[in-house]
């Protein structure tokens, strides 16, 4: 199961969207091999279709997809050298798939920010910053123990010291190391390393309800975020922690009627989970029937015997072919027989790339 790490600047909020995040966890009988851990939720990922489907099966029982987020330890600035909780924020986030930046853009005199001011820009620099700088430190020191082998006219570490050296320079100048145009091969080499700036980002924009919010009064300091989110191409949400962790338990309709009483303007948990989702370049796909509908995650592009793997690892091997339907085709017919009638119901061989949305029957 891929992973999320939620990441930021004491008093930002990212307890509190944690804990609103894991009171949408799934049940863990359906999903035996996550770790059991206070810091990590394994969180469902909300999608009509599979609603609509268990319906129209009347299933006896109906399972997400699901996605796992994790509560980072504490950031400071200076981390990448060891200050503060430094070294597990590092470790925690190299085992992650994902990070979500967590910046706080309200004002509020009773919730100190550790700096002293809200300014988020200044808050994703030191975040990104010390990314940065713990690869810088991961790359210098990879270039040092490959030089041997370089000397040796080794060709792997003559092609490994060329791309460290490209990105190396883009640390150097304060960017990512995603920013480094690489073909296959060196992504290949770079993977190992496992940089913390080659990992997908996402921002998530802290809001309180009733209060001082920089988007809502025409803030230069909001002008400014979104300038850099525009120039880098960035997905960020806006979220309110607090109200969400407050109403996690009232029904969809009693929620966003009390939030629009309160003033609130921001997306929902779900609109970050599935920004998260997307992120990973993450889709769905299902299978339904009298006994369970489940959505299955796979990864974009993967064709229909690895996407078998998401129920077995069996199935890459074993596969024959695969009975495929758009999940509204589906519905729309009414029933299988009529979908197979129509011919939209058909049937695909080893080569077929899964869409997202397909509904699919394995013949193994």
């Amino acid at each position: 199961m891929l992973s999320i790490g939620i990441v930021g600047l004491p008093n930002v909020g990212k307890s509190t969207l944690f804990n609103a995040l894991t009171k949408k966890s799934v049940e863990a009988e359906n999903y035996p091999f996550c770790t059991i851990d206070p810091s990590v939720g394994v969180v469902s990922v909300p999608d009509q279709r599979l609603e609509e489907l268990n319906e129209f099966s009347k299933s006896k029982k109906m399972v997400p997809a699901a996605i796992e987020f994790v509560d980072i330890a504490g950031l400071v600035a200076g981390a990448h050298s060891g200050e503060g909780l430094g070294n597990k924020f590092l470790a925690n986030i190299r085992e992650v798939d994902a990070i979500a930046e967590l910046v706080r853009i309200f004002e509020d005199d009773k919730i100190i920010h550790v700096e002293g001011k809200i300014d988020p820009m200044d808050d994703v620099e030191v975040i990104n910053l010390e990314l940065i700088m713990a690869d810088f430190q991961t790359v210098t020191k990879r270039l040092d123990n490959v030089e041997k082998d370089v000397r040796r006219q080794d060709k792997n570490a003559i092609i490994e010291k060329g791309v460290l050296q490209k990105i190396e320079k883009v640390l150097d100048d304060g960017k990512f190391a995603s920013t480094v145009e690489m073909d296959e091969e060196e992504i290949k080499i770079v993977k190992a390393l496992h940089l913390l700036t080659m990992k997908p980002i996402f921002y998530i924009l802290n809001k309180k309800s009733g209060g001082q919010n920089l988007d809502e009064i025409e803030d230069e300091r909001y002008d400014q975020l979104i300038k850099f989110f525009e120039e880098t191409g960035a997905k960020y949400v806006k979220v309110d922690a607090q109200i969400e962790h407050e109403l996690q338990d009232f029904a969809p309709d009693e929620k966003e009627e009390f939030k629009q009483q309160l003033g609130g303007s921001a997306d929902d948990i779900d609109g970050l989970i599935r920004t998260g989702y997307e992120l990973l370049d993450l889709i769905t796909y299902f299978t339904t029937g009298e006994d369970e509908s489940r959505a299955w995650t796979i990864k974009r592009g993967w064709a229909a015997p690895m996407a078998g793997t998401a129920i077995h690892t069996d199935f890459k091997d074993k596969f024959i072919k695969a009975d495929v339907i758009n999940w509204q085709d589906l519905i729309s017919c009414g029933s299988h027989a009529v979908a197979r009638e129509k011919g939209l119901k058909r049937i695909e061989g080893k080569e077929y790339v899964v869409k997202d949305g397909d509904v699919i029957e394995f013949r193994i």
